[in-house]
């Protein structure tokens, strides 16, 4: 069931990574952001693709549960703060981004258990 269930989040995550790309590359880079916030949504996006990939793997891990909740906690609190913080210029929720950092590396750790 959780093998299912993160397998389907990982092609809508993959999904919505491409739509953010996208974003970024055509609707973002004609903004006059500074460069600072652009690469930040770079960074982002970057993440968001290689964790969206990393999640199809959680499948053929002994905890898929676990490793896929943590992968996707880390993505929502890395990639997510990126995203927002680019986008609106916002630091307010800066400080979750090194939690989200942190989960993304449990996350792979989980899968390789």
């Amino acid at each position: 069931m959780a093998s299912l269930f993160f397998r389907r989040v990982a092609g809508i995550s993959g999904a919505l990574a491409v739509i953010a790309g996208a974003y970024g590359a055509h609707g973002f880079r004609r903004s006059d952001r500074d460069e600072y916030l652009k690469e930040l949504y770079e960074t982002a996006n970057k993440y968001h693709f290689l964790h969206s990939l990393a999640l199809l793997g959680v499948p053929h891990c002994r905890k898929p549960l676990l490793a896929g909740t943590i992968l996707c906690t880390g993505m929502v609190m890395f990639c997510g703060v990126f995203y927002y913080h680019a986008l609106t210029g916002d630091p307010t929720f800066s400080k979750a981004a090194p939690v989200g950092g942190t989960l993304l590396i449990a996350g792979w750790l989980a899968i390789a258990m």
